[in-house]
């Protein structure tokens, strides 16, 4: 089993910038065998992908809506994925959840992902 605890979120100004943090242990569980990704889901619409981290950290992938403005790294040392939310909008409100992957490179559909964080909601103001 492996379990995923998400930390960082909170309330910050549009424009502000805020830093995710995703923690992953399991007995067994080899965190650098697996691409990791980071999704959102806002208040009565679907879960949507955010960004994902190959295993190696040598690739990353982001949604459009997120691209140039978030920016997606591990450390495989200290199992954790990271977030790094710069330009914040409104619409970037959500909780955020990252979850490990079934393989080695980052993929946009949930379906990929076998393990989930609790989340962790973050919320932008105008």
């Amino acid at each position: 089993q492996v379990q995923l605890v998400e930390s960082g979120g909170g309330l910050v100004q549009a424009g502000g910038s805020l830093r995710l943090s995703c923690a992953a242990s399991g007995r067994t569980f080899d965190f650098s065998s697996y691409a990791m990704g980071w999704f959102r889901q806002a208040p009565g619409k679907e879960r949507e992908f955010v960004a994902g981290i190959s295993w190696s950290g040598g690739s990353t992938y982001y949604s459009n809506s997120v691209k140039g403005r978030f920016t997606i790294s591990r450390d495989n040392a200290k199992n954790t994925v990271y977030l790094q939310m710069n330009s914040l909008k409104p619409d970037d409100t959500a909780v955020y959840y990252c979850a490990v992957s079934k393989y080695g490179n980052a993929r946009a559909n949930g379906n990929d992902y076998n393990y989930w964080g609790q989340g962790t909601q973050v919320t932008v103001s105008s």
